[in-house]
């Protein structure tokens, strides 16, 4: 019995660190522009498919994985999808918010952004799912009867790390700065010579290279990619950081690992078809009780 709960709580840490990485990102771009980047969770997928393509041409290249080709596929990842994200903040976002467009139309224009992803993705790659490949050596580690592997540890390791860097840029650095006063008055920074489209272009970016991060762990965690991955992880991702409190950075962070637990450990229980259902009902149940979530705060606002 204490094995198979301790077995669940590492499965349940290595999940809640996909859910708090992704929702990080959901929780950067809501703090700066109180918008939800419903098109985050495809961003991830993005960032999958963008590393298997340089893991598989580095692999070629230096004939075989290890912690070199490891890093060097993490850095093009993330440089590579924080372009996306700057690519999608300039056609999509930015003209709508220049005009000043009701919210609404925001919302509806991220989730446009979220199908064109998904079905370009389809379009231009097909319909096949693909291995991720063996960037490094899988390691398996025994202590006493709980089993662990060398890339759910550096799950783990990496979501703390991210949150770590994410708070000191948000709380030490001048972007960082910038980013939290454009929070609280977006209208009046740009009398204060802070340069708003900046600021949010680094947030974009910033938010889409924390989902290249967990995109390149999950590929090598789950090495079977598919155009609609995106879909589902990142709504989840998205409900964690809103449970959590979607406005504030450790809130998300939380909530993601909330979520990963209520998961693993219904599924202990439960058969696995009802994982989903049982995880989306006490989300619901949380949010109905506390619907600022556990470190939000009340904002009064339309959308």
């Amino acid at each position: 019995m204490l094995t198979t709960f301790l077995q669940n709580v590492f499965n349940a840490l290595q999940w809640g660190s996909f859910y708090s990485m992704i929702a990080l990102g959901y929780c950067l771009v809501y703090g700066v522009l109180r918008l939800i980047n419903f098109a985050h969770g495809d961003i991830f997928m993005t960032a999958c498919y963008i590393a298997f393509f340089i893991a598989t041409a580095l692999l070629g290249a230096f004939s075989g994985g290890g912690v070199f080709v490891f890093a060097l596929t993490l850095l093009l990842t993330m440089g590579a999808t924080a372009l996306v994200g700057i690519t999608i903040e300039r056609i999509a976002y930015r003209p709508l918010r220049m005009k000043g467009v009701n919210r609404l139309y925001v919302v509806i224009t991220a989730l446009m952004v979220g199908f064109i992803l998904e079905n370009g993705n389809l379009a231009f790659l097909g319909a096949s799912a693909r291995r991720f490949p063996d960037v490094i050596e899988k390691h398996i580690w025994q202590f006493g009867p709980v089993v662990l592997t060398n890339l759910k540890v550096l799950v783990i390791l990496a979501a703390f790390a991210v949150f770590g860097l994410l708070q000191f840029i948000v709380q030490k650095t001048v972007l960082g700065m910038s980013m939290r006063a454009i929070s609280y008055d977006k209208f009046a920074i740009p009398l204060m010579g802070i340069p708003v489209n900046r600021v949010i272009t680094f947030t974009f970016a910033l938010g889409s290279g924390l989902a290249a991060v967990a995109g390149i762990l999950f590929g090598m965690s789950y090495p079977v990619l598919d155009p609609y991955m995106g879909m589902i992880i990142g709504w989840k991702a998205f409900i964690a950081a809103v449970v959590g409190g979607i406005g504030d950075i450790k809130g998300a962070f939380i909530g993601g690992f909330i979520l990963g637990f209520i998961e693993i450990f219904i599924t202990a229980v439960f058969p696995s078809s009802f994982k989903d259902l049982i995880s989306f009902v006490i989300l619901l149940i949380i949010l109905v009780l506390k619907p600022t979530g556990f470190f939000g705060v009340a904002r009064s606002t339309k959308i």
